[in-house]
């Protein structure tokens, strides 16, 4: 390969540039979110939140790690919001024997022109489902890490820009551990939230039963939002007012986690990111130019809880992220409460 390849990067022709897109308001973009949470909605039943999370962490351009048992609807969430939003969608099946360049694709030498050229792989999508991620070798999985915190991806020296917008929807079964390779630290904590369906309920079930009779309600979907549009919804939504005192909070419930002492290791800075961006998408959602402390409170789990790591003491006691993360919330003052951050609201 020429050395004037490796200093190459190829970007597609879907980018487009931020500045030419109309702005939004806060009430265009919860009207548009909520559209689109209706729309996925039609094939997926009675799961709201785990809908509304993944939409929250799809508006603050996040990843998602969905972990539940087979069967209850985690391929067809990520399609179905990847249809309503008129995205590209790739399924990857990780296996034990699956490569990393069957994530990222491979560079084949041409015989007729001379000349390596770049096969890409499923990666190069918007929306990617890495279906039981956690079945493939450590090696195959830090295929994703680069994709998934720069938005690129590097074969044979050369970087590849990848389409925008780009999620990652990540899938485990949290039951079946034989044969898997657990996630390590650093990629679990490039998951914006981490989210659970559960089964339905029987009446949900049924729903399910009749939707379904003679064809499946996902291939008549409607697209909602364009990717452009969506774009734009993440640009602004960065925009939403969030107060020191609320970023105070943030950084006070992600400080709780390192010094609680059922924990052998607290959420980094990049959890404070994650609560932070992800209020303000919650707040967008809800029509509102402000973030407010239920925000943060509502998020607190599906952002923390893959982040922290119980100690093997507290473990061996049943203490789990979630129970300990509702501890965490009783212990810091809520801004606005008396006595709290000078009783500012």
């Amino acid at each position: 390969m020429p050395a004037s390849a490796s200093r190459r990067t190829r970007r597609p022709h879907t980018c487009v540039k931020l500045e030419d897109r109309p702005t939004l308001t806060v009430d265009e973009i919860g009207s548009g979110s909520r559209r689109v949470i209706e729309n996925v909605e039609r094939v997926i039943v009675g799961k709201h939140d785990a809908v509304r999370l993944t939409l929250i962490a799809v508006l603050c351009s996040g990843h998602v790690l969905i972990e539940d048992v087979p069967g209850v609807g985690k391929t067809v969430l990520a399609k179905s919001i990847a249809r309503s939003i008129g995205c590209t969608f790739k399924r990857i099946q990780f296996t034990p024997d699956l490569l990393p360049s069957d994530v990222t694709g491979v560079s084949m030498f041409n015989q007729r022109s001379g000349e390596f050229e770049f096969r890409a792989g499923p990666i190069m999508s918007q929306f990617v489902l890495a279906d039981e991620v956690n079945r493939a070798t450590p090696k195959t999985q830090s295929a994703l890490l680069e994709a998934m915190e720069e938005s690129q991806i590097t074969v044979d020296g050369v970087t590849h820009i990848l389409p925008s917008p780009f999620i990652v929807l990540a899938t485990q079964n949290p039951i079946e551990y034989e044969g898997t390779f657990p996630l390590p630290e650093a990629q679990l904590d490039r998951f914006l939230l981490n989210i659970s369906m559960g089964y339905p309920s029987p009446a949900d079930e049924v729903v399910i039963l009749d939707r379904q009779q003679r064809s499946h309600p996902i291939d008549a979907l409607d697209q909602i939002l364009s990717d452009d549009e969506l774009q734009e919804m993440q640009r602004q939504v960065r925009e939403v007012r969030i107060e020191r005192e609320i970023r105070e909070y943030i950084v006070a419930i992600v400080a709780a986690t390192r010094g609680h002492q059922s924990v052998y290791l607290g959420a980094s800075p990049r959890g404070s990111l994650a609560l932070f961006h992800a209020s303000q998408a919650l707040a967008a959602l809800s029509g509102r130019d402000f973030v407010k402390a239920d925000d943060v409170k509502a998020l607190v789990k599906p952002a923390l809880s893959h982040r922290i790591i119980v100690a093997p003491a507290a473990r061996v006691r049943g203490a789990t992220p979630a129970a300990i993360l509702e501890e965490v919330l009783g212990m810091v003052p809520v801004p606005g409460s008396p006595g709290t951050y000078g009783g500012r609201r």
